[in-house]
């Protein structure tokens, strides 16, 4: 069983450590900033003061935050990731960050002697809880051999995409989908709904059709019972199309549609929906619309 360290036990990290506790291992968690969960502590889970610490107990360190300024603080602080790490220690970033920022900081890591990989996943709160997480990996193949089996503990679907910043690519494009596709079940909803049809028996044709989906099946219901709390935040989802963006003016390609999604999205956190689940992307369509597809 390996020793892990484990920084972020956030709405996914959280069930994330604790698949991998059920597999057996050790985890090490840093307290810089807030205090480890207590139900991760006790005879597979030790609370350390900072990242630094963690790395220098823990095999591989897993760090599962928010955002590419936060990978950062993370590994690059004073008592960071960095200064702990070393040849045989594999770092593994499972955020869902900048591919750009990735491949400096992959450089950087390597440059202590230690391996890295960068690892975002797909799934939700629901994957993560249930270990059917999709992996994305990019890194070399001795070190994703390496850290396979704490995959398997965590997800289903896992796949070495290529060389570090290829994980967090393909991650972003995979935000592209979700988002494109929300919108598309939003916009169809609501076409049904303004139309007179129930909304709920058009769902119910279209699921076995060509026109049936994950997010048909699971965010079409959201969408209809009005629950949007948080799965996946709007705010979230905002962040991973702002990569795109970015990245898509870096390559000189336009994206369109991603960019008609963020401005729905923008709509929905101007009316106060930044923490709804991205499900929610359908009451900003509703608000331009002026008319809900619900009874409210």
């Amino acid at each position: 069983m390996a020793k892990i360290g484990f920084i972020g036990t956030g709405i996914m990290g959280k069930p994330m450590a604790q698949n991998l506790q059920k597999a057996g291992h050790t985890l090490f968690f840093s307290e810089h900033f807030d205090k480890a969960p207590a139900d991760l502590l006790g005879d597979n889970g030790v609370a350390l003061a900072n990242p630094k610490e963690v790395a220098q107990e823990a095999e591989f360190i897993i760090v599962m935050v928010p955002d590419t300024p936060q990978v950062d603080d993370v590994l690059f602080r004073k008592d960071g990731v960095a200064e702990g790490v070393g040849a045989g220690k594999v770092v593994i970033d499972m955020s869902s960050i900048s591919p750009t920022a990735t491949k400096a900081f992959a450089e950087k890591i390597k440059a202590t002697g230690a391996a890295y990989l960068d690892a975002p996943v797909s799934g939700g709160e629901v994957g993560a809880k249930a270990a059917t997480l999709s992996i994305m990996v990019g890194g070399c193949p001795n070190a994703f051999e390496r850290a396979l089996p704490l995959f398997q503990a965590m997800g289903k679907n896992i796949t070495r995409v290529g060389g570090n910043g290829d994980g967090q690519t393909a991650k972003v494009a995979n935000q592209i989908i979700v988002a494109l596709n929300i919108q598309a079940v939003a916009e169809a909803l609501l076409f049904a709904a303004k139309n007179g049809a129930d909304p709920a028996k058009v769902r119910e044709a279209l699921m076995g059709g060509f026109a049936g989906s994950k997010i048909l099946e699971v965010h079409g219901e959201r969408m209809i019972k009005g629950t949007f709390d948080p799965g996946f935040r709007i705010s979230l989802h905002q962040k991973d199309l702002n990569l795109a963006l970015s990245g898509a003016r870096e390559l000189g390609l336009n994206l369109p549609n991603t960019a008609n999604a963020q401005q729905v999205f923008s709509t929905c956190a101007a009316i106060g929906g930044s923490n709804w689940d991205h499900s929610g992307l359908i009451k900003g369509l509703e608000h331009m619309a002026n008319f809900s597809i619900r009874e409210e």
